[in-house]
């Protein structure tokens, strides 16, 4: 099985484009599906299934739909349903490979139905709270001027932060106030940034230089090289503590304000999911919250009997 999971890891990289966050998560998904079951040998009773390599490398074992049952009971006592779902559609897609593969006749994780998810709606700032938040670094220190600008264009575009830490100089056109961004599924996309970034991503250009950088990355750390996601989430997570914000924030968090903040100015869905990069409309629809919230403000302040 542990050829068939490299197979399914290449197949992710190379066919599907999948980032390496991606990879990793998938990967690790199907491993524990696979460690489990070996663990608690858990086989169909018929060899009509799944062949899986348990106990000695010489036997041939099978799974079937029961076994996947039992996965998602040993998921239930260390997880929450948002994590099962997710795992079980790693699972999923890993069957889904191995059929189309040869491997496999039949994809015995889509025989077993998905726990009901618990669905959130999204956490987000005020506009008085971003405002506090990104005009927190105040010093003309590099550094300090970089979080700046972090802080400013993850607002200002509401890219991801593996997009962020993956812009090149070449990306950026101040003077036509654009990011370019290589997307999920290597896709490249143009988003506008707001005139208040342009100035402060400008300004950190000019400081950059102090920094000594080694690559053409525009955001880099204190010796040089590329600013990673775990060193911009710190930065966010910082700022807000600073700024007294008392909520959980990460760069996932600026990216819904920015979207909720779109919608609640009057932007379309489509046009907010073509600035999001996402694939389908449902995914941008989450932010449709803000609508609701927007029509009981006018209900309040209008209607006799509210």
């Amino acid at each position: 099985m542990r050829e068939h999971i490299q197979s399914f890891k290449n197949y992710l990289s190379s066919e599907r484009n999948y980032s390496k966050h991606t990879l990793r998560a998938y990967v690790a998904d199907v491993e524990e599906f696979c460690r489990t079951l070996k663990k608690n040998n858990v086989l169909a009773t018929q060899g009509e299934n799944i062949p899986l390599r348990v106990g000695k490398v010489d036997e041939a074992s099978y799974l079937d739909k029961n076994a996947v049952r039992f996965y998602i009971g040993w998921l239930y006592k260390r997880n929450s349903k948002n994590s099962i779902s997710r795992k079980i559609a790693s699972v999923r897609a890993f069957f889904n490979f191995l059929i189309k593969s040869g491997y496999a006749k039949n994809n015995i994780a889509k025989l077993v139905p998905m726990p009901r998810v618990e669905k959130r709606l999204p956490t987000f700032l005020t506009v008085d709270e971003v405002i506090k938040l990104v005009e927190t670094p105040g010093s003309e220190k590099p550094l300090e001027v970089r979080d700046g600008a972090v802080l400013e264009l993850l607002y200002s575009s509401g890219i991801r932060v593996s997009e962020l830490v993956g812009v090149d100089l070449d990306d950026l056109d101040l003077n036509g106030s654009t990011v370019r961004v290589l997307g999920k599924g290597d896709k490249e996309r143009k988003v506008p940034i707001g005139s208040k970034a342009v100035a402060k991503i400008g300004n950190y250009l000019r400081k950059r230089i102090e920094l000594k950088p080694k690559a053409d990355c525009v955001f880099v750390n204190s010796r040089g090289g590329r600013l990673t996601a775990r060193s911009v989430d710190n930065i966010v997570r910082k700022y807000a503590a600073i700024s007294g914000i008392p909520k959980n924030v990460s760069p996932h968090v600026l990216r819904h304000t920015f979207a909720t903040h779109l919608l609640s100015g009057g932007a379309d869905l489509r046009s907010i999911q073509e600035m999001l990069g996402h694939t389908s409309l449902s995914a941008t629809q989450r932010y449709t919250h803000t609508s609701v919230e927007r029509l009981m403000e006018v209900y309040d302040r209008t209607h006799p009997r509210a």
